[in-house]
């Protein structure tokens, strides 16, 4: 008979069960199996498509298992690859009267093969028949296999449960409760996920079932208390053993040392540590290991090394966690340098680094600005037959993050997936807060793909999206956030408010910003010190200094204190105002709260300085900010370059940039564009070349301003040499508006620029023509853009997103669609996103030209791309459409979207259907 004539007999047939069977264990199955899971919840191994399908498979095993010699059956060998515990559990649970031996049989024999693993539920199914048959040896085995196999809170919380049921059935309690090593393994197994209320549940139903707790029933009480911090509690259990005439052992001081390390009280930890051999216990690894993770803990870590060094004496040896426990310290005070030869020494010493040792030493590297060494210590790690876990991939991609270096981050996770890591909450978080720095488009994608992998966005995951939102100027689409947060059930907290708020004050709509801060009292958030000095700051901003000083009283009266922030706030806007008095009252009054001046202060005073003049007074600053312990900064020393060149001091400017590189402050693109704009204000232009040229060395990037600078005197040449009217350009030295030099450009002055960067080894790449892109489409000047695009191309140059991003705005402005999405199609090609901004602009235009089937076509290639479907909605169909009174259009691309597959959040799906029901 062949398989699916066997499928189709079972289906067909009625099970035959001994009656007096059936009567007694009926309603305990029935209990039983309302505790285990629903079969399509298991994790299966199956292929996609296998043969047999997968929810065949339990019923031809039953089949087979049915028959005599069942182990020899030659569908055995091409179903086992695919035999998942998911399987075994359905097979056992949909057939509860299976002769218990020959479920016995089968159970022991798939556990021999190595792709097998029994999980807590397969194990349970197998459990029932057992008890049914009234199995008990074997079961109690089987029960004891279950509480061990525990690998998750939620499996453990399973096996607790299950076990707690059936030693509540009356008919079993006698011949089948639980034994006092099915307790002790079951409170192991609770302890390890500091499952404290179910431990004192099972103790509880110990007592009184009268089994008698020993010393390791105690000792797992203690250990449980002290992994939470909980010493109280597990001294009561301490007593309880020196009661009973039994002495507290090296497992329970150890325990002890790891309850107050955990209580953050070292001193007892010590004490403890110490009391060890005058109570005749030996301390282990363990007692040293938690000793020392403690005092790592406290930053002690000098203590922790020479408490680390005595281990000899007491005839122990560090274990693999001891040197990663110590090397974690070293790392997190500072010490990278030690943990690092630690690490050297380890394999030295015959302790080989496990996976746990090499994450702690590539998540150092990272947070040192050396993410390349910590992925080839990956390599290395991989190289060992280490297995990176979630958390060693976290911490590359973290590292990749901060330094903006998106596409090795992706790579990372890439590597990951393929290696069957998933990613979690973190990864996803990470790689938000990365994008979110350069393209909230992309960021606002990994919160589609988080909700598509059933990852859960928490408050860290918005607070993000909406800071990555505000950056981009897009506070509706941020506010939008904020409403989605409040609906998925998370409160929004004193980040999220005070990002919103600094965006809003930035674009001087300080009363909203006001009416948003005075919100938080109704929800019961009380104002921090970076919501204070958010509004604060932008008080001072639009010059409302009074407004600034009641918000500061107010702040101190509800006993939040200012920081050096909130201070420095109000003093530049009084020095924005002229009135140095008040300004320098308030530093008075910021030393008088105990905070220090910092850089950003004396900055502040030096640039007021410089402005006027007063070179002497802000060099005595400068001194003062030095002597006070502070380092200045690019700004700070920014402000002095500027001062000399625009006052004709070159010499002084190369000086102050030369003491700059000389403290290790890297100057930025502004520090150079002022020092290049200087030499060329001089007419000194192969040292403004030589500037851009230690630009491009030192990998920092030119802005459009720095080109436009570098054209200004270009012209300027040129209208020496033709008598032109480009000469007023520069006339008033370094004030000159850019718009006017973008508008006079030619393409054969930007031929001209390459060719006075190539003599000076700064070859043109795709920044150079993308910051030219964008400042000639700032001002329309088409013609030159396209000509410059062109050549580009032929170059073989592709411009960067924000390059192509400015052209294809451009095209749009100017109505010239076809190119716009000419330029569309390259971008998706080399795998950029155009802004939503854009495909709105462009989509709105193309319907006024009555281009509907072009635009179902851009529309449908859009939500390709991998954009967010509420962003899209919002940006396209609400912000563009709607607002165009175009509801009818807004429906049909809606259509689209839900053809297509796309999960709009209920929010955003309501604000779309209000507006097209409303229009």
């Amino acid at each position: 008979m062949n398989g699916s004539s066997i499928i189709a007999t079972i289906r067909t047939s009625t099970m035959r069960t001994p009656a007096a069977i059936m009567k007694h264990v009926e309603s305990f199955h029935f209990r039983c199996f309302l505790l285990t899971k629903p079969f399509s919840s298991f994790p299966s191994s199956l292929p996609i498509d296998p043969e047999p399908p997968d929810h065949d498979l339990p019923l031809l095993l039953h089949s087979i298992l049915s028959k005599p010699n069942w182990q020899k059956h030659p569908s055995l060998p091409k179903l086992l690859p695919s035999i998942s515990p998911s399987h075994v559990h359905s097979l056992f649970s949909l057939n509860p009267y299976l002769l218990p031996q020959t479920a016995l049989d089968f159970s022991y024999w798939i556990s021999q093969k190595p792709t097998f693993k029994h999980s807590v539920y397969s194990y349970s199914a197998l459990l029932n028949i057992l008890v049914a048959y009234k199995f008990f040896g074997p079961a109690d085995k089987i029960r004891l296999a279950m509480i061990k196999s525990s690998a998750s809170i939620h499996e453990s919380r399973f096996v607790f449960e299950l076990l707690m049921e059936m030693n509540k059935n009356e008919q079993l309690h006698s011949c089948f409760k639980l034994s006092l090593r099915s307790y002790n393994f079951l409170l192991m197994s609770l302890s390890k996920f500091l499952m404290i209320d179910e431990m004192k549940s099972v103790y509880s139903e110990m007592l009184n079932n009268r089994v008698s707790p020993n010393i390791f029933t105690w000792n797992t009480m203690v250990n449980g208390y002290c992994k939470i911090g909980n010493v109280v509690e597990a001294q009561r259990y301490v007593t309880k053993i020196v009661q009973a005439g039994l002495n507290p052992d090296t497992f329970t001081y150890t325990s002890l040392i790891l309850g107050h390390c955990r209580n953050k009280d070292v001193d007892s930890a010590f004490r403890i540590f110490r009391m060890m051999p005058s109570k005749g216990c030996r301390r282990n690894e363990v007692s040293y290991t938690n000793l020392i993770h403690g005092l790592c803990e406290a930053e002690r870590v000098d203590e922790a090394i020479k408490l680390f060094e005595a281990m000899g004496e007491d005839f122990c040896y560090p274990t693999v966690r001891t040197y990663t426990v110590i090397i974690f310290g070293l790392c997190e005070t500072g010490r990278k340098s030690e943990g690092i030869k630690l690490f050297k020494e380890m394999s030295q010493k015959g302790c080989e680094p496990n996976a746990h040792t090499y994450t702690v030493i590539i998540d150092s590297l990272c947070k040192d600005n050396k993410v390349d060494e910590a992925r080839e210590m990956v390599g290395r790690m991989l190289g060992k037959g280490l297995v990176p876990s979630v958390v060693t991939y976290n911490a590359l991609i973290d590292g990749y993050c901060k330094h903006g270096a998106m596409e090795a981050a992706l790579e990372v996770l890439g590597t990951m997936e393929s290696n069957n890591c998933f990613p979690n909450e973190r990864t996803y978080n990470e790689l938000i807060a990365g994008f979110c720095k350069k393209n909230v488009h992309k960021a606002m994608a990994f919160l589609d793909k988080m909700l598509e992998l059933k990852l859960v966005p928490n408050v860290v995951t918005y607070n993000s999206l909406i800071h990555g939102q505000c950056k981009m100027g897009q506070l509706d689409n941020a506010f939008r956030l904020l409403e989605m947060m409040k609906e998925n059930g998370l409160v929004p907290d004193q980040w999220t408010y005070s990002v919103l708020i600094d965006s809003l004050c930035k674009v001087d709509r300080i009363e909203e910003a006001r009416n948003l801060f005075d919100s938080l009292k109704e929800k019961s958030l009380k104002a921090n010190e970076v919501i204070y000095t958010a509004l604060i700051d932008g008080y001072c901003k639009v010059g409302k200094i009074g407004d600034a000083n009641y918000l500061l009283d107010r702040m101190i009266n509800q006993g939040c204190l200012p920081n050096s922030c909130t201070y420095n706030a109000i003093i530049d806007g009084l020095c924005n105002m002229k009135n140095m008095k008040e300004a320098l009252s308030t530093v008075k009054k910021m030393a008088g709260m105990g905070v220090k001046p910092t850089v950003d202060t004396y900055t502040i005073f030096i640039k007021w300085m410089l402005k006027e003049g007063d070179f002497d007074h802000a060099h005595g600053n400068l001194d003062q900010l030095i002597s006070s312990g502070c380092q200045p900064d690019v700004l700070t020393y920014t402000a002095f370059i500027r001062a000399y060149c625009g006052s004709g001091r070159l010499k002084e400017a190369e000086d102050m940039m030369i003491r700059m590189k000389e403290e290790g402050v890297f100057p930025d693109s502004l520090t150079y564009t002022l020092l290049l704009d200087a030499y060329g204000c001089l007419g000194l232009m192969h040292s403004a070349f030589d500037v851009l040229k230690c630009m491009f060395d030192a990998g920092c990037e030119p802005s459009h301003h720095t080109y436009s600078i570098l054209f200004k005197y270009l012209l300027k040449d040129r209208g020496t040499k033709d008598d032109s009217s480009a000469v007023n350009l520069v006339s008033n030295g370094m004030l000159f508006d850019h718009a006017d030099v973008w508008k006079s450009m030619e393409f054969d002055t930007a031929l001209e620029l390459f060719e006075k960067m190539r003599q000076h080894g700064c070859v043109p790449n795709a920044n150079t023509y993308g910051k030219l892109i964008i400042g000639l489409c700032k001002v329309g000047r088409f013609v030159v853009v396209q000509k410059l695009f062109d050549h580009m191309r032929d170059q073989g140059i592709s411009p960067g997103e924000d390059g192509y991003n400015s052209l294809l705005n451009c095209f749009c402005e100017l109505g010239m669609y076809d190119d716009a999405m000419i330029v569309v199609d390259l971008m998706i090609k080399s795998s950029q996103l155009p802004y939503l901004d854009s495909y709105r602009q462009l989509i709105c235009g193309l319907y006024d030209q009555g281009d509907k089937e072009k635009v179902d076509t851009l529309f449908a290639n859009l939500l390709r791309c991998g954009y967010s479907s509420d962003e899209v909605a919002w940006k396209i169909l609400i912000d563009g459409l709607l607002k165009k009174g175009l509801a009818d259009r807004c429906s049909e691309l809606l259509s689209i979207m839900e053809k297509m597959g796309c999960q709009l959040h209920p929010n955003t799906y309501s604000l779309l259907i209000e507006g097209i029901d409303g229009a």
